[in-house]
Formats: C-alpha cells, sequence, structure tokens
C-alpha cells in the first residue's frame, strides 16, 4: 500500500465500481453554496464540519458511503471519519471526477 492508497487517493475506480453496485449513497461533504453551484444528482450534502454530528443518520441509511468533495481532500478525512464509527466508507475525491466514474 503506497501513501496515495493510504491517504485514500489510490486507484478509486474498482472501489467506487464495487460501493455503487452495493447500492452505496454518495455524500457531498462540501458547504451548502458549493453543492448548491453543482453537485451529483442523488448526491446528500452533508458539510465536513457538520459529519460527526450526522454519524446516527448516516448509519440509519444502512449503505455504504462515497464521499466526495471539491477536490479529494475534504472527503478523505470524512472517510476517515465514517470508518472510525463504523461506516463502510470509500473516498471518492473531487464530485466532478467522481461524476464521470459514475
Amino acid at each position: 500500500m503506497g501513501l496515495f492508497d493510504f491517504l485514500g487517493f489510490g486507484n478509486k475506480s474498482n472501489s467506487i465500481q464495487e460501493f455503487k453496485d452495493k447500492g452505496a449513497v454518495i455524500i457531498d461533504v462540501r458547504s451548502q453554496g458549493e453543492f448548491a453551484g453543482g453537485h451529483i444528482k442523488g448526491a446528500k450534502n452533508i458539510p465536513l464540519n457538520e459529519i460527526r454530528n450526522k454519524i446516527d443518520d448516516i448509519k440509519k441509511l444502512n449503505k455504504p458511503v462515497i464521499a466526495c468533495c471539491a477536490s479529494g481532500m475534504r472527503s478523505s478525512q470524512a472517510t476517515s471519519i465514517l470508518k472510525q464509527n463504523g461506516i463502510e466508507a470509500v473516498n471518492g475525491g473531487g464530485w466532478q471526477s467522481l461524476q464521470s466514474k459514475l
């Protein structure tokens, strides 16, 4: 495992497809303003600073999570938080890049 894999920036295509096949929910962790400016259809907007407070709500979805943001940095942090709380999650990276993989 390389540094990029450890940080969640490795080859995501296989993981994204696996999560998509499991019916994953996409959580966009950008601000509400950024989300309003464009997002993946069907994505839920939970800004990074609210993720910890929404863990129970996310668990109730009973689905794996693909996290995305603008570049992949915030979604990497969100993925770590979700995993620490027992939620199956993968960093989808930037939302525009992720959209092209879906």
